[in-house]
């Protein structure tokens, strides 16, 4: 069985020091060994940004691929291949801005797989511009006069779309976030735990004691049904967005996979594997 360091390579990883993402990157290592995963059973899969660096920084199958489209690339993937689990990693700039329609669509087809969005309210690789959740008045150097655009709201969208799955995190707390990400992979259907993974750097206002003062855990709410979407709905637009845990989950509505079935048609059984001469030869080509 897998252990912690199975999953660890020997890229460091360039973040700010103090990103909420190497919290993530533990809490997703921590989850898939607890999951019982081996490394060639795990696909990341993600796209531009700080977060979209994740592929690299765990020792799995990885992909990073263009901005906004982690999504697309992830579906194919786990409709070739219906026994890999599949994790798809963004921020909120390449999930909710030029990914969006990707993110909507993944959301009501419910493919089985996991979508973990960091958000930190702004764009941070691109050194702190304002993003589609940024707040309002928030000035970056794109408003520097304060953001006029009212923020997407993640939770709402997603029920909108038809989620069987959404839980939210906080960086900070790297065991309930690890729960959640169990929960999520667990989930037969199209997971997404949007992950409130503050940038030390360029936001300073949404900061760990931001979110530390104004999170709520569903756990802390009386009577909180999770499978109760009206209810969900209600308490998301009375915290105003600011809650975590396992926020909805919707059991009855069956995968994609199960409704196609696909999930019994493993294509990559029928993919006809090279000779080790002809493949070492194809690899020469880019050396």
């Amino acid at each position: 069985m897998a252990v912690l360091q199975d999953f660890k390579n020997n890229v460091k990883p360039n973040w700010c020091p103090g990103c909420g993402d190497y919290a993530v990157q533990m809490a997703l290592q921590k989850a898939v060994v607890q999951l019982g995963m081996e490394p060639h059973e795990l696909a990341l899969v993600c796209g531009i940004g700080c977060s979209g660096r994740f592929s690299g920084y765990i020792y799995a199958y990885g992909m990073h691929t263009t901005h906004g489209r982690a999504l697309p690339f992830a579906q194919g993937l786990k409709l070739a291949n219906p026994k890999l689990n599949v994790i798809a990693c963004g921020g909120d700039g390449d999930g909710m801005a030029i990914g969006l329609g990707h993110t909507f669509h993944a959301i009501r087809r419910n493919i089985n797989i996991t979508y973990v969005l960091m958000d930190n309210h702004v764009y941070g690789l691109t050194k702190g511009q304002t993003s589609p959740r940024s707040d309002l008045g928030f000035k970056t150097k794109t408003t520097p006069t304060g953001n006029i655009e009212t923020p997407v709201s993640t939770l709402e969208m997603a029920l909108a779309a038809g989620a069987t799955f959404i839980g939210q995190g906080f960086s900070l707390q790297l065991q309930e976030l690890t729960d959640l990400l169990v929960a999520a992979v667990r989930h037969p259907g199209f997971s997404l735990v949007n992950v409130f993974s503050p940038c030390v750097t360029f936001n300073k206002v949404n900061t760990y004691e931001w979110f530390k003062d104004k999170l709520v855990d569903v756990k802390d709410i009386g009577g909180y049904d999770a499978g109760d979407k009206g209810a969900v709905l209600n308490h998301v637009l009375e915290h105003e967005g600011l809650l975590t845990g396992l926020l909805y989950e919707n059991l009855t509505k069956p995968s994609y996979e199960k409704i196609s079935g696909l999930a019994k048609n493993n294509q990559m059984q029928s993919v006809k594997k090279l000779a080790p001469d002809v493949f070492s030869e194809l690899l020469e080509d880019f050396y």
